[in-house]
Order: C-alpha cells, then structure tokens, then sequence
C-alpha cells in the first residue's frame, strides 16, 4: 500500500499532453488553449470617441468658444474630411475620431442652435478618446495553455481569429462492473442496486473537458470483461468501477492481467478508496476505482481530474488546497489519509458525522472534502485544515 503522494505521482506518470485540433471559434469555450495565438489587428483599430458629443481641437477648448459643425460621425461611418480651425464634428461612441481633431466635449458640455454650437463655462477637461491600439495591438498574443472562458472567447474574437489551436478532448472509456447492478430507469432484482458511479463520474469528467464513453455494464465473468476492454481499446484512459478488490468476484485485476496490463500500483493509504489500482494495459492508460459510490468519487477527484488536466496540456493539473478553521471538534484520525466530506460555513469546516463510503447523500450535501494526514491527532475548533473545493 502507497501513500496518496506516490499513487498521484504514478498515476501522472502514465499519462502525458495530447495532440492538437484546429475548432471554430463558436465551439472554443472551455476547451484548453494548446498555443499562443496572435491578434490580428489592433483593438481599437482607430483612435474612437468614448462619448457621444462633438470632435474637435483642443488647442480650441475655452469657455463660451464657438464652433461650426461640418458633418457627423458615427460607428462603423466615419467623417472622411479634414477638421480645421473653428469646426466640429458631430460624432457618436465608438466612431472613429475624425484626422485634425484630438479631443471630444460630451454633448452635455455643448448648447447647440442649428449647425453652431457653444461650449459651456466649465468643459470637462478629459479628452474622451481611446487611442488605438489601447486594448491591443497587432501581433500581441494571447498565451497557453489556459481553459478558454466566455472573457477570451471574446477577445479571440475581437483578434480577428475565427479557428482556434486547442487540446484534443480525453476520451475517457467508463467501465462498470457487477452482477448486482442495474441501469437507472429499470427494475433492479431484489439482490440488485443502481449503477450510480458511472453517471456521476461521466458529468466530473465531462466538466473537466473529456469525451466520456459509458460502457455496457461488466458482468462478474472473465467473458463479460474481456469484452469491455476490447469496447476501450481505442480510449485515452479507461476508468473501471469496482471489482478492484481481492474477492472471488473481484475479476478487474486478473483480467487486465490476463490482457497484458502493466500495473504500476495497487491500494493507497487513504479513505475512502483503498482498493485502487492503475497501469497500462496494451498501450492504454487505466485506472481502476473502487466500487463504493463515495470512494469511486473521491478517488475521481483525487486521481483523474490530475491524470486530465495532464493529458490537456494544462500546466496546474492540482486543484488549488485551501485552508479554513474547524468547526466542531473531531477525533484523532487512523493510519490513512482521510478526505472528510464537510461543509463550509460561515467560514469554517464542518466535516459530516457519517463518514461511510456508501453514503452519496452525504457527498451531495458537501461542498469540501477536509484534508486528514495519517494519524492526525484529535482537532478542536479553530484549528485550522486543509481541505479542496468539491
């Protein structure tokens, strides 16, 4: 048995960037970004009045000055003339700013009698001009690797780039194994439960930017299992549930065995999630999970998201580890590492009473999985723990 550390250590190992894909900028969000891209124009292309009001110098700029209008600007329009001594623009927000003028007087600032206009006593003295280039300029890049978010979709968009370089999506083989389970939506026998592990691990990795294929449920024969594997074998990453353990009807271990998996672990120092195991099997990368709803889970969060993270090119493949003061009292923990369920509340940590690994409504309820070294001695309130956001 290996400590957390050492199994996520392996676990990294066996896994490594994928390649890239060209994808069309409307389908770019959330994906991760493989290389730099470069603007290709400025923003904004042309020095644009920040205002609706009137262009003209400010050399010109005094109390009571008068002003001739001479033509209007307007987004997308602009005034193609020349401004000179005593003229005005009309211009609206994000016109460009007509050649000859460097200042903008808000229309608020202005009274105005046919095509003359005066400014008042005290014009504001800001020119109301954003320059070109001031948001950027040509050839500045956008850098990877990063999870594209709506705020760079729209700036890609704004650099004129329309087909975007990202890391091609994990698939991500998903593989339930046992007699006793039923797909949601049918009628379980009285000896049977629902398979829940693989829904809930579908949506985790797919909100971490994976492909995901569930795979026909595995019945508890070396037939059934072979068959699975052979379903995976063009996968990324093949996730099993259950069957890890070392019972007559654990079968996950020997068959992968029996196919030629080279395995780099099995079991780790932690709770929920002993019964784990990872390797390769015929040049695929596989991790086994236990079968405990909650454990399957937690070791999800642990050890695959890192393993994703990895394999799309992202250079912090941890979740960030937080820290926040206990809120209730708790006894000295075992000789593994614990990740509590817990809730946080008005600032502190509250892991649950009922720590058993079946039990989903608690995981469902918690929004913190408390961070407990091996033989943590017993905790008192305000002590302060580590814990990542679920």
């Amino acid at each position: 048995m290996i400590s957390v550390e050492e199994a996520l250590e392996a676990v990294l190992d066996l896994v490594e960037p994928l390649d890239t894909e060209n994808v069309a900028l409307r389908a770019a969000n959330g994906r991760v970004l493989a290389h730099p891209v470069t603007a290709q124009r400025s923003q904004p292309p042309f020095a644009a009045s920040s205002m609706d009001g009137y262009a003209l110098r400010r050399a010109e700029v005094e109390p009571d000055a008068m002003f001739k209008v001479v033509g209007e600007a307007a987004a997308g329009h602009g005034y193609t003339g020349t401004l000179r001594a005593g003229q005005a623009v009309r211009i609206f927000t994000g016109a460009p700013v007509p050649e000859g003028a460097d200042f903008v007087v808000i229309q608020e600032d202005v009274t105005r009698r046919g095509n003359l206009i005066t400014l008042g006593h005290r014009v504001d003295t800001k020119d109301n001009i954003r320059p070109a280039g001031g948001d950027f300029t040509m050839g500045e890049q956008l850098s990877a690797s990063r999870i594209l978010r709506p705020a760079d979709i729209a700036l890609l968009a704004a650099m004129n780039i329309a087909n975007v370089p990202v890391t091609r999506k994990p698939i991500i083989a998903i593989l339930a194994t046992g007699d006793e389970l039923v797909q949601p939506g049918e009628a379980p026998g009285p000896d049977q439960i629902i398979a829940s592990n693989s829904y809930g691990l579908s949506a985790m990795f797919e909100d971490a930017g994976a492909e995901v294929r569930m795979l026909p449920i595995a019945r508890d024969t070396v037939a059934s299992l072979k068959q699975a594997f052979a379903l995976a074998r063009d996968a990324d990453l093949i996730v099993t549930i259950g069957g890890a353990s070392v019972g007559d009807h654990d079968l996950i271990g020997p068959v992968a065995a029996e196919l030629g998996m080279k395995q780099a672990f099995y079991k780790v120092a932690m709770r929920p999630g002993k019964p784990l195991m990872a390797g390769r099997i015929n040049g695929t990368t596989m991790i086994g999970l236990p079968g405990n709803p909650v454990s399957a889970m937690v070791c999800g969060v642990i050890f695959v998201l890192p393993m994703l993270r990895r394999m799309l090119g992202l250079t912090e493949v941890y979740a960030p580890i937080r820290s926040a003061p206990l809120g209730r009292e708790i006894d000295a923990n075992g000789p593994r590492a614990h990740y509590m369920r817990a809730t946080l509340r008005d600032g502190a940590l509250y892991p649950d009473d009922r720590q058993d690994s079946s039990l989903l409504s608690v995981l469902a309820q918690a929004d913190a999985l408390m961070i407990r070294p091996p033989r943590d001695p017993a905790q008192n309130i305000g002590d302060m723990q580590q814990y990542l956001v679920i």
